[in-house]
């Protein structure tokens, strides 16, 4: 994982972004030394679909046993 420092950063911003989503590689901004922030490509949130359903249920009735 690259880092560098904020003041390293600023001048050449649009720079490292396009590197970042070219390569798919997380950049680390430092201050003083010190990691403070990560940029990373964006992923979206891997949900399945059944979480989109997940507590939608209000009321559930059981079916009737239906045995002859």
């Amino acid at each position: 994982m690259r880092k560098i420092s904020k003041s390293q950063f600023k001048p050449r911003a649009l720079e490292l972004f396009r590197e970042v989503e070219a390569t798919g590689q997380p950049l680390i901004i430092t201050d003083n030394g010190t990691p403070t922030l990560e940029i990373r490509p964006y992923a979206p949130p891997h949900t399945s679909p059944l979480d989109a359903l997940r507590g939608s249920v209000l009321f559930f009735t059981p079916p009737e046993d239906t045995q002859e």
